[in-house]
Formats: structure tokens, sequence, C-alpha cells
């Protein structure tokens, strides 16, 4: 099933990439709910955390590492940033391909909504 994460690493579509390796790509939301908000997501293609599998344990602990490295680089590692994975619709899932959503640049409330 293709998605327009799918299509971002594909580059079928343009994205503003602020880092890239062989497991993961992270780029600027185009739809920022904060001053900085990064989209980190895995090239395998995972639906969601309500599918993840065992062997995805690797890629998600690389995805988790290479969030705060993300955020530092950012500028958020002082101040602090959230990382959000919402899971299927009800908790607001759009795309149907694991994301982490890298959130900083500002103070954030809780609860968050």
């Amino acid at each position: 099933m293709s998605t327009i994460f799918t299509q971002i690493i594909n580059r079928e579509i343009p994205a503003d990439i602020v880092y890239e390796d062989e497991m993961c790509l992270a780029f600027r939301d185009i739809n920022p709910q904060a001053p900085v908000h990064v989209l980190l997501i895995p090239k395998k293609q995972i639906v969601s955390m309500a599918t993840v599998e065992m062997e995805d344990q690797v890629i998600l602990g690389h995805l988790m590492v290479k969030a705060s490295e993300i955020a530092s680089s950012l500028g958020l590692g002082e101040s602090g940033y959230r990382l959000v994975v919402n899971t299927n619709a009800d908790a607001g899932q759009s795309v149907f391909h694991l994301h982490i959503h890298i959130l900083g640049g500002r103070k954030l409330t809780w609860p968050p909504g």
C-alpha cells in the first residue's frame, strides 16, 4: 500500500528533508503544529504501532536514537521537545505509515488534546 510517505521516500513528491539514512527519513511537516515540527519515518512501511512485530525492534530503536539526534541538531536539546506517535484513526493517525512527530521550539502544554 503506497502512502504519501512512500512517495516522499521514493522522491515522487518533494519534501524538506532534514535527515536520511538507510533505515529512515526525516522531513519538515507541511502543516506544523510548533515552530519545529519534523516527521521521522522508517523506510520500511509499518502501518502503525498497532502492527509492529518483533522483527521491527531494531528499526524502532534506531528511530528513537535518530529522533533524539535530530531534535538536538534542530536546537531543541536544551529547551526540550516532544515525540508523538499517533496510533490509528481515533488517536489522530491520518497517514498509515508509522511516523514520529518531533515537536519543539515553544513551550508545549499538557494534555495535548
